[in-house]
């Protein structure tokens, strides 16, 4: 069966319903992902919340779902668009096929598209709403999306723990991945994953040794709201900030954030560790910056580098034990090279040894 995808741009483009056809339109924020491999964990990535995104390797779906890869309990994404998707599954871990894991969430993926030309002109105009359609209509261009907050959508209801090791870290819940707990459990760590609403005194009953700031959806400025709790908490604890973390721990300290027209997404992203000289590739999902001339009086340095565009991708603090990252330590899907990021911050909750910090 035909399907549509109708930019808000006046353009659209035709394809076919690998899925079951939805009853109704669904709307969305058109992103891309550049990996080759990883569809599983992008889909079940939080950070993907609402949005229909675009894989821009030519055959998706050839080793299918597996149990192991989830990134956590559901996939988040509005909608699929590939070229082409496999309707069988070819890995002997393999579970599902892709088309019948998204049919059972209700989730629609549209084929046979020139995803080519479509991450074109994503890369011209910038990210834009879009629908999906059974119908062949003629947008105008005006469709909007409605504002909501995508973290409340993510977040964690109550307080949960995950592992039993000798330093407690908890984990500010803004739409996390499982493989941050993962990497921090494997660490010898005890984990509290709190929701992103959870009051600095809360927080301090739970007599964590560090903090995580972790990965989410949406603008970060939707969030200023918690910005002081966030800032009490670098204040008086050793901090990592991954992805939205880092972003809010920047507007926490008085930096500025701006969108980028089409964001970072994929496993490929080349970054610079300043500090050492080192350079990596890296694993991304975001579409929201820091920007670097809002950093005068924070007291935040620069320390990793997007070769790339030369934006932000993570800095420490004069004084605080604070250590934040653009990209995703964690990498799932890969690569690995940046997960060194979770032994250092282990190694600075040990050194401050259980000691809380009231920094001026």
């Amino acid at each position: 069966m035909n399907g549509y995808l109708h930019l808000n741009k006046d353009e659209s483009f035709q394809g076919q319903w690998l899925t079951n056809a939805p009853t109704d339109d669904i709307k969305g924020e058109i992103v891309f992902f550049t990996g080759m491999t990883g569809y599983q964990e992008v889909l079940t990535d939080p950070s993907y919340k609402d949005q229909i995104i675009v894989f821009t390797y030519p055959l998706i779906g050839n080793y299918g779902i597996n149990e192991m890869n989830f990134e956590s309990k559901k996939p988040h994404v509005a909608g699929v668009i590939v070229y082409e998707a496999k309707q069988t599954a070819y890995h002997y871990e393999a579970k599902y096929t892709l088309v019948d894991y998204l049919e059972k969430w209700g989730i629609p993926m549209l084929g046979h598209i020139d995803t080519r030309a479509v991450v074109k002109k994503i890369r011209s105009e910038g990210t834009m709403p879009v629908v999906l359609s059974n119908s062949t209509f003629t947008n105008d261009g005006s469709f909007q999306l409605l504002d909501d907050l995508k973290v409340s959508k993510v977040t964690t209801f109550s307080p949960e723990q995950y592992g039993d090791g000798d330093q407690h870290i908890v984990l500010i819940d803004y739409g996390s991945k499982k493989s941050i707990i993962n990497s921090l459990v494997k660490r010898n760590c005890k984990v509290t994953v709190v929701p992103y609403q959870t009051s600095f005194e809360d927080i301090e009953l739970l007599k964590p040794d560090g903090i995580l700031l972790s990965n989410g959806p949406g603008d970060p400025k939707e969030l200023t709201g918690i910005l002081p709790t966030i800032k009490k908490l670098i204040n008086q604890y050793p901090t990592l900030g991954i992805c939205l973390g880092h972003q809010l721990a920047g507007l926490a300290l008085g930096a500025n954030t701006e969108k980028l027209a089409f964001g970072h997404r994929g496993a490929n992203h080349p970054v610079m560790d300043l500090e050492s000289k080192r350079v990596f590739m890296s694993s991304q999902n975001h579409s929201y910056v820091v920007d670097e001339n809002s950093l005068n009086g924070t007291g935040l340095k620069i320390r990793f580098l997007n070769l790339h565009d030369q934006s932000i991708e993570g800095f420490v603090h004069d004084v605080y034990p604070l250590q934040t990252v653009q990209f995703h330590p964690e990498a799932h899907p890969g690569p690995a090279e940046s997960e060194y990021m979770f032994d250092e911050f282990i190694e600075i909750v040990k050194a401050n040894n259980g000691r809380v910090f009231a920094y001026a």
